[in-house]
């Protein structure tokens, strides 16, 4: 099956979070090892650790949105009919398309304040403003997810991924 566009930028996104991951696992590691072994740390170690680790999230998030592998409570979903399950999970990502809507909002409000009030690490004296756009355009990329997601529900249920199992809905 020849990937498109659409499921390159989903790869790309989860890529981007891999990523994120290395660089925050990397960080606490030297870190770690620098303290103990030498007595010494990296500037900003924490605050990159804490900046990175949000931008961590916020892009997982996009993945996380994407494949239905957030936290779900499926007792009544598992026994529905295949028209039922459909409907509900249409009605759930609808539901979270709209708290990723407020929440991104949100955070390009604290984005611009933390830009206005230039907030800085400690250390060396960075912009926090860049990391927290960095972690914005994550959830901006959720949104982008969650409603490829959700269209592809309603128009085209056969190529809808449910949870982390690889099969597409009924």
């Amino acid at each position: 099956m020849t990937r498109g566009p659409v499921d390159r930028f989903i790869d790309a996104i989860e890529m981007t979070a891999a990523v994120f991951l290395a660089v925050v696992t990397a960080i606490t590691f030297v870190s770690v090892i620098l303290r103990y072994i030498f007595a010494w740390q990296i500037p900003d170690s924490y605050d990159f650790g804490s900046l990175l680790l949000g931008i961590l999230i916020f892009w997982g998030i996009a993945g996380a949105s994407y494949r239905g592998e957030h936290i779900t409570v499926d007792l009544l979903w598992s026994v529905a009919p295949p028209a039922l399950k459909r409907a509900m999970d249409v009605f759930a990502d609808l539901l979270t398309l709209a708290c990723l809507g407020a929440f991104t909002w949100m955070m390009a409000v604290k984005v611009l304040s933390t830009l206005n009030d230039n907030v800085q690490t400690f250390d060396l004296r960075l912009p926090v403003w860049i990391f927290y756009f960095v972690a914005w355009i994550g959830l901006a990329a959720a949104i982008l997810l969650l409603a490829v997601r959700t269209v592809r529900l309603l128009l085209r249920p056969d190529r809808a991924v449910r949870h982390a199992n690889p099969q597409p809905l009924e």
